[in-house]
């Protein structure tokens, strides 16, 4: 593992109990930041603190997204307890399960939509402020290889991280000078336990359409999400960073 530098740097990851966001919680720790875990499940959240704090500081936070004033009281706690805010990460996501467009429950699509992308609007709402305050920050959206290619029977999972992508560019454009780096991953996808919300035909659909015929490692995905968190990352921003095995090469 490469050693990328977050010594003395807050970050918010939402979803960080399980899959893709605990494994950048996990890497961030290692790479000496402390993490705010931002997740629905109470019980999951504490499952996943006990392992962690051994790796440095963390704080959990039980956050409904797509309320603001979750979010906000949710936000007001972090610079709270850890004294400002650096980094944050949207990682938080529901694929809705599996149909096509006219046969699915209009509730469920817009409840895709709401976690997907009002809640990213939310939490970016509530946390730039902070960042402006430290006059430097990195936001990184997961969004994926869905928002760029569109996926057949997930037409409310491809809408709402194609729009998390435009998110990524305007807010970027908006924070340019302001020394806060704003950028989107794609990942193709990884094996984690949003499969359970999926069909197996879509899971074999989504494996058939990668090169190099695996799905993505958590780790993989951390790896790409502390760079683009740290420093190092100066002088990319509204970028979307491709990391689907090669099923994306733009």
């Amino acid at each position: 593992m490469n050693a990328i530098d977050l010594k003395g740097r807050v970050a918010i990851i939402t979803g960080g109990a399980r899959g893709i966001g605990y494994a950048a919680a996990e890497r961030f720790l290692q790479s000496g930041a402390s993490v705010a875990l931002w997740d629905i499940d109470a019980a999951r959240l504490d499952e996943a603190a006990a392992t962690l704090k051994a790796l440095g500081t963390v704080s959990t936070h039980v956050v409904e997204l797509t309320d603001e004033a979750s979010v906000q009281a949710a936000t007001a706690a972090v610079a709270a307890v850890h004294g400002k805010i650096d980094i944050l990460v949207n990682n938080a996501g529901i694929t809705g399960g599996n149909g096509k467009l006219w046969e699915l429950d209009t509730d469920t699509w817009r409840r895709v939509v709401d976690v997907n992308l009002v809640g990213p609007f939310l939490t970016c709402k509530a946390v730039v402020p902070e960042l402006l305050k430290n006059g430097w920050g990195r936001i990184v959206n997961v969004a994926s290889i869905a928002g760029k290619e569109g996926n057949p029977n997930a037409s409310h999972y491809s809408a709402s991280k194609a729009g998390l992508i435009g998110l990524t560019k305007s807010l970027a454009k908006e924070l340019a000078t302001s020394n806060i780096l704003v950028n989107a991953i794609t990942p193709a996808a990884a094996k984690t336990e949003i499969f359970n919300q999926m069909k197996q035909e879509h899971i074999d659909f989504m494996l058939s359409k990668i090169p190099m015929n695996r799905f993505l490692a958590v780790e993989e995905a951390a790896a790409l999400i502390a760079w683009l968190a740290s420093e190092d990352c100066a002088f990319s921003t509204g970028a979307v960073f491709d990391i689907s095995g090669g099923r994306a090469v733009y």
